[in-house]
Formats: structure tokens, sequence, C-alpha cells
């Protein structure tokens, strides 16, 4: 707790860091903090995204082959799971479609996106 008598700087004007930013909150929007928060930030996030965008689409397949074998032979259900199926093929298409774009901006623009450093745990 600050206190006014002792003199110092009160908690409310010391700067705010941040480990992911690796700076101030004052500086955020200098040019070489907004760098490298776009440099640590956004292979963070599209990794995620990739990886959320295939755990979902093994879950639809999974969820529409469940479907189909206990669909009993109605038309109805088979052609449900077929759609859920076709959907979840049709996801694994588009996300390797954005996976392969962000690979050729990496490669037309020399910068490195996809690489993830975890402190000693880099993933490529």
């Amino acid at each position: 707790m600050y206190n006014l008598l002792a003199g110092g700087t009160p908690a409310y004007q010391q700067d705010i860091k941040n480990p992911l930013i690796k700076g101030t909150l004052q500086n955020l929007f200098e040019a070489p903090d907004v760098a490298i928060l776009f440099s640590e930030l956004l292979p963070n996030i599209i990794g995620l995204i990739l990886v959320f965008g295939a755990v979902a689409f093994f879950f639809m397949l999974l969820w529409g082959a469940v479907s189909w074998i206990i669909s009993g032979g109605d038309k109805a259900h088979i052609e449900s799971a077929k759609s859920r199926i076709t959907s979840a093929l049709i996801g694994l298409i588009l996300l390797l479609s954005t996976f392969a774009i962000v690979k050729l901006i990496e490669a037309f623009f020399g910068i490195d996106i996809l690489s993830i450093d975890i402190g000693p745990l880099v993933i490529q």
C-alpha cells in the first residue's frame, strides 16, 4: 500500500508491465513495442486458431461417423451424417488453405509467423 507521507511513486503512476508485451503500457504504441507485440502475439494467435480448427475437424468428423453408424438405415439421419462429414472435410480444406496462405506470406515477406517461442520450447 502506498503511503503518501513516506514519499516515492504511487502505484498508479508506476509503469505497468506485461510479460507478453515485453514493455510498458506507456510505450505500447511506440514502433519497437508494436513490432514485438505482433512478432510474439500473432504467431500464438494463428497457432491457436490452427490447433482449434484441427480439433474441431476431428470431432465433427467423429460426430458424423458415429451418427452414420447409429442411423439404423434412416435416410434423413444418413443425409445429416453425410452433410456433417462433408462440412468437416470442407473445414479441413479451408484450414489447410489458410495454413498454405500463411506460409506463402512468410515466404513472400521473409518473416516467420508460425514459429512459437515459449521459453526453452520452440515450436515450428
